[in-house]
């Protein structure tokens, strides 16, 4: 392991993370509602020699299989946060019938300091991994603020402290040249989110991307993806956004441009192209009114709420980040303004599947072989589509089946990965 820095110019590192142990119920919600259930495991990392709370895991459900989910780095992270995230993934693969339970974990560091610091994040990541490793029920992957050079120190840690350089203790989503499935690089989660939407274009006759208005909230690893994959499916992307400028044209924006542009300091506020519109930091919310077709939130949760649900302005909500929005929303944006909202755990989990397939082919030589010969990336492309498919069309039939109720996407959402925890043997790897 590195030996940790002791002083940055922002930021001290403890000489150890300590795992405290949580009592599975939060003590400090009154009452547990609606799809919510306590977590099998909480878990509070903490600097003993000061007590400050440096990170968190949250593992969540493992009836079918360990809990795997990314690590998060945010300033401003919570448990709840941790938690809430913990149980999205329980549901996505659940739903996706994948041999995998739910587990999140993250960091409290500023990410964009770490970024400019690389040594400082790989002492960092570097005590994680030693703080995590007594939780073999948890495999890591990555998430905002960490990628596969991430995951890939800390499976190496593994390896070392298991005397093997083979084994399923994480994390997934390593680099393509360590045996891994890149994520970001194949773009796996825009590939599921594109997939939802022609499947969707299927089975409505009154949808269709081909000159649909798009609008990406968080133009980075998910977003910038799937606005290209709808845009050469003919869709117009209206409306972008990052940390540093929300910009919409109702022309259509430059993608090229915006590609360009999103990697330098400075982001989208870099972009020269023709907008109608601009918005600084303070007001970046405010893009997401923009009249459109499909609005495709891609960063934080909890993007659309009661505060904005009266001005959100398009028919379809494809769930590019993770919880977006809560069901009470999604409820009244279905059955009081039209809009139908594409639960997280349904369209977002091409990541997911990627890190599963990663998972097995470590494990099982026989399916890595059948892979491999398939082409790994057309093998992993093609389960997103079809995982996604299936269960896009199986909720609408659903609901389809039921005549004029009020129900919405996300309550058959539900009980379809309920069901499939209680069959974890069903899988479809």
């Amino acid at each position: 392991m590195n030996t940790p820095r002791k002083d940055s110019l922002a930021i001290k590192l403890p000489q150890k993370l300590e795992a405290e142990i949580l009592p599975s119920k939060d003590s400090s919600d009154r009452f547990v509602l609606g799809d919510e259930r306590d977590p099998e495991q909480r878990v509070r990392f903490i600097d003993p020699s000061t007590n400050r709370v440096w990170g968190f895991l949250v593992v969540d459900d493992t009836r079918r299989g360990p809990g795997v989910g990314g690590i998060r780095i945010a300033p401003d992270l919570t448990l709840k946060e941790v938690a809430r995230l913990a149980r999205a993934m329980t549901l996505k693969n659940s739903a996706a019938c994948l041999p995998l339970g739910g587990g999140k974990s993250g960091l409290v560091a500023d990410p964009d300091l770490l970024a400019r610091e690389p040594e400082l994040k790989s002492d960092l990541i570097a005590l994680f991994a030693e703080a995590l490793f007594p939780f073999d029920n948890y495999v890591s992957a990555p998430d905002m603020g960490t990628d596969e050079q991430d995951i890939l120190q800390i499976y190496e840690f593994n390896s070392g402290r298991l005397g093997t350089p083979t084994h399923m203790r994480g994390g997934s989503g390593l680099p393509a040249d360590k045996g891994g499935i890149p994520i970001d690089a194949w773009a796996l989660t825009a590939h599921g989110l594109f997939a939802s939407a022609k499947s969707l274009e299927e089975l409505d006759s009154g949808f269709q991307i081909n000159s649909a208005r798009v609008l990406i909230q968080g133009y980075g690893n998910v977003g910038a993806p799937t606005a290209e994959k709808l845009h050469s499916a003919g869709a117009i992307v209206v409306g972008a956004s990052d940390i540093h400028a929300g910009l919409w044209n109702a022309n259509g924006l430059s993608l090229d441009e915006l590609d360009q542009v999103r990697g330098r300091p400075g982001g989208l506020s870099n972009y020269t192209g023709k907008v109608g519109r601009w918005f600084g930091p303070a007001k970046l919310d405010w893009l997401m009114e923009a009249p459109c077709d499909i609005l495709v939130p891609s960063a934080r949760p909890d993007a659309i709420t009661a505060r904005n649900a009266d001005r959100v302005q398009c028919k379809l909500i494809l769930q590019g980040a993770n919880m977006p929005v809560n069901k009470m929303t999604e409820y009244y944006l279905k059955n009081r303004r039209g809009i139908l909202s594409l639960s997280d755990f349904i369209v977002n989990v091409g990541g997911v599947i990627g890190c599963a397939v990663e998972l097995k082919m470590t494990g099982d030589a026989e399916y890595r072989k059948k892979v491999q010969s398939h082409g790994t990336r057309t093998y992993v492309e093609e389960l997103i589509t079809r995982t996604i498919s299936k269960n896009v069309a199986e909720i609408h039939s659903r609901l389809a089946a039921q005549g004029d109720t009020d129900r919405i996407f996300r309550e058959e959402a539900l009980k379809l990965a309920e069901q499939r925890l209680q069959n974890p043997v069903e899988c479809w790897l």
